[in-house]
């Protein structure tokens, strides 16, 4: 891909998941893989699920580097079969591991969003287009007679003439073929293309792994545990957050929040301010998502108690008194589910960023009340 291209794929702030040495926290999907592989039950389509930034892609380009690396001929030599492998690392200066870093393996495909000369962005979906190549690729006798991958990141991202598309690769995989799906929300895929993969599911990264991850990024953080709750053990949006000040901006919130039913007026207005114009798309997703995010662990103090671990100071406390129960819990959950709705609509009619941001602090300001009278 050329450099003035950007990859759907790569998070800024962090390296390409080809490029990502070491995967953390998901050894259970890893061993779950090899066993398969192993034991020679190696389906011709898996599909990676997890939260984003969990480190899906990241295992999906270690599982294509691994099969391609992998001799065609396994059967028994003159000194009886290689012992089976006990992880997916492949060595750096392994031949295929050089040509995947390089983005030139002749063996391997990948599926992606692609770019559209005309807007000079990504599109927003995978097109059928896109897809197309697959077809070719895998009828395509490879000259070595090695394995052949595909990585479709993300499946989620199919639009229905791809997915399709896809779909009848699935049905019917060539000899040496494997697919790799990966999906954030499997939900949204066709039924079809699920029960004809394996899955391969990826869990939220803890405090530990999280830690290693940013550091392998090149990030240092002292708050890790803010981030770990924030970032819900996503190394991806741990990265984001860290990228354009998430939790100096959560604790804004919060600050807003303290004195509810009374919301700090001030400090709403300087939050919803600071979303405004072009220079602040960023920061305008990245507040929607924190206060989505506040309101998701309102509901849950209501039916857990306050939480052990903070994303800001004062949260835990700020939390035990707006949610003190079930009923309290029911209350943020709905209005969680109604302003997810109202930021839609808002964004879909390019509603003044300060504005729905003051709208939605005056709705949280009337549950904050009704919750109280009760």
């Amino acid at each position: 891909m050329s450099d003035d291209i950007p990859e759907p794929d790569r998070i800024e702030g962090a390296p390409h998941p080809r490029e990502t040495p070491v995967l953390f926290g998901q050894s259970a999907a890893e061993a779950s893989f090899l066993e398969a592989f192993n034991a020679g039950r190696l389906h011709s389509g898996w599909l990676i699920t997890g939260p984003r930034g969990v480190g899906k892609a990241t295992l999906a380009w270690k599982i294509a580097t691994f099969l391609l690396s992998q001799e065609p001929d396994q059967s028994d030599g003159l000194f009886g079969a290689p012992p089976p492998p006990e992880t997916l690392h492949v060595d750096e200066d392994h031949p295929d591991a050089r040509l995947v870093q390089s983005g030139a393996h002749p063996r391997l495909f990948i599926v992606r969003r692609p770019y559209d000369d005309k807007t000079k962005k990504l599109k927003a979906d995978i097109t059928v287009d896109a897809v197309r190549g697959v077809k070719g690729f895998f009828h395509m006798s490879a000259t070595d007679g090695g394995r052949r991958v595909v990585i479709v990141d993300a499946a989620d991202e199919l639009n229905r003439n791809a997915a399709n598309a896809i779909l009848k690769e699935l049905e019917e995989p060539p000899a040496n073929t494997t697919m790799l799906l990966i999906a954030h929300q499997p939900s949204r895929l066709l039924p079809t293309i699920r029960s004809r993969c394996r899955e391969l599911r990826c869990g939220q990264l803890g405090a530990d792994d999280l830690s290693q991850a940013l550091t392998q990024a090149g990030h240092t953080a002292d708050a890790t545990e803010a981030l770990t709750v924030l970032a819900a053990g996503s190394a991806g949006d741990a990265i984001a957050m860290l990228n354009h000040d998430g939790l100096p901006r959560y604790a804004e919130i919060i600050k807003v929040m303290d004195n509810l039913p009374n919301a700090d007026r001030p400090a709403a207005l300087s939050l919803a301010n600071s979303c405004a114009g072009v220079a602040n798309v960023v920061r305008y997703g990245l507040t929607l998502d924190l206060i989505d995010h506040f309101l998701a662990r309102c509901a849950r103090a209501g039916l857990l108690g306050p939480p052990a671990t903070q994303g800001a100071p004062g949260e835990a406390r700020l939390l035990a008194r707006l949610s003190p129960d079930d009923r309290a819990a029911r209350a943020w959950a709905q209005l969680q589910q109604d302003l997810t709705a109202r930021i839609r609509h808002g964004r879909a009619v390019n509603l003044d960023p300060a504005a729905l941001v003051l709208d939605i602090v005056f709705k949280i300001e009337e549950t904050a009340r009704a919750v109280a009278a009760r």
